[in-house]
């Protein structure tokens, strides 16, 4: 019954009423003789400051229960987790216990903390800790025999982060309270709360809404062997956040399948300029810029890829394969305009010729009637279309031929293009929100 009271009291947010049943007159009176009552006039050591006097033949049991009150920071790259905790403590202490109704029903009493035994209680996973506000110089008496201390906290502890997820990923930090000398035969750490209630509480006195979120605390017992001889008893916090991602797929994910959507959208662009060529290659510097954020924000030392790494990669990639098929595109068709512009060429050259050579007969057709000439000029011109026309009919099979063999790749590649960016993104949707 005592020690639900307890819990119930130290859990609450403020303090009850040292003496609800005293004037001011009576108060003061009263906290000098619990003050005398106690001992704390004598300043003796063996009973408010020595251990283990005031726990024998008893284990030393220190009851602990941590809220955490806002996350600071993350940070991926030092893989470390800074959070402001408060801490609150109690344990027993037999020579600090009163009957309230002899002292005006003064449940607690406030005394200086140096002149009590505290528990030397550690965080392993502390790489810096400071006191959020100044730390206080007292502690609180409650008559049923416990002192008890809050103290709020700003931590940065190491944290390992599996980023594969990012930036939808939720990570669980611990918080490992344990005695730095004491082993688990002299002082035993509990927790006053379980679980549930802790994160309620932490929940209603979350101060931040930043970037993550708090998700739950679960509370673990166990135990270390220091040395393999000395066991030490600890209490696990495990602190579970999660990131919230709307920031990075406004500024990352959609931008980037923006670029994807626009880079199948330009196979619908004239191809015979470089206005086509030049607009792919923008869309793959982008691409780039965005790969150069990701790097600044994610470790270098991950043991996986991210899947927002693939999706950059992936899609810079598919791109870059797209760009490629435009050079080759644009080659056959330049290919096949230099095929008709070196035989149109070729075709005019030999008509020169011919002209030439019926223009200057020999020496032996000179003398020839008049009559045939007239004669010879309508063949000669007849002879001159009939040859145009066989030209531009192989000139346009020509370009034809070139014409279509590109735009039969352009088609295929199309369709294949689509295909793989829908199976790319399918898989990677699954890895990423329903892994």
């Amino acid at each position: 019954m005592y020690l639900h009271w307890l819990m119930f009291f130290l859990a609450s947010t403020g303090w009850v009423s040292d003496a609800s049943h005293c004037n001011y007159t009576e108060y003061a009176a009263v906290k000098n003789k619990l003050f005398t009552h106690l001992g704390l006039d004598k300043n003796d050591f063996q009973i408010t400051r020595m251990w283990p006097l005031i726990f024998l033949p008893h284990l030393a049991i220190i009851y602990v229960d941590l809220y955490v009150t806002s996350i600071i920071e993350v940070n991926e790259k030092d893989q470390s987790l800074t959070t402001q905790v408060k801490i609150i403590t109690a344990l027993p202490n037999s020579n600090m216990q009163w009957d309230k109704s002899s002292f005006c029903e003064m449940e607690t009493f406030v005394a200086p903390k140096n002149m009590f035994w505290t528990p030397d209680i550690g965080i392993i996973e502390s790489i810096k800790t400071d006191f959020g506000t100044k730390e206080s110089p007292y502690v609180r008496l409650i008559h049923i025999g416990y002192i008890a201390s809050s103290d709020i906290l700003a931590l940065t502890t190491a944290c390992r982060m599996d980023l594969y997820r990012f930036p939808f990923d939720s990570h669980t930090c611990n918080i490992t309270l344990q005695s730095t000398a004491h082993s688990s035969q002299e002082i035993t750490i509990i927790t006053f709360s379980d679980a549930e209630w802790v994160t309620i509480e932490s929940k209603k006195t979350f101060h931040t809404q930043g970037e993550w979120e708090l998700i739950s605390i679960n509370v673990t017992k166990s135990f270390a062997k220091i040395i393999g001889l000395i066991e030490m008893d600890q209490l696990i916090y495990q602190i579970t956040i999660k990131r919230r991602p709307l920031l990075y797929v406004i500024n990352i994910i959609i931008p980037v399948f923006v670029f994807l959507v626009l880079d199948v959208m330009s196979f619908f662009i004239d191809g015979r300029g470089t206005d086509k060529l030049s607009f792919k290659v923008t869309l793959l510097l982008s691409i780039s810029v965005f790969l150069l954020i990701l790097n600044d924000t994610l470790p270098s030392t991950a043991e996986k890829l991210p899947l927002i790494g693939i999706y950059c990669s992936g899609i810079f990639i598919l791109i870059g394969i797209s760009i490629l098929e435009t050079i080759l595109v644009n080659f056959l068709k330049a290919k096949g305009a230099e095929k008709i512009s070196v035989e149109t060429t070729a075709t005019v050259t030999g008509q020169d010729d011919s002209v030439r050579d019926l223009q200057s007969p020999p020496d032996s057709v000179t003398d020839q009637n008049e009559e045939q000439s007239c004669t010879f000029d309508l063949l000669k011109q007849i002879l001159t279309e009939c040859c145009a026309t066989i030209q531009q009919n192989q000139q346009e099979k020509i370009s034809l031929c070139w014409t279509r063999v590109a735009r039969i790749i352009n088609v295929t590649f199309l369709v294949l293009y689509i295909f793989t960016i829908t199976m790319f993104l399918s898989v990677l949707r699954k890895l990423w929100l329903y892994m």
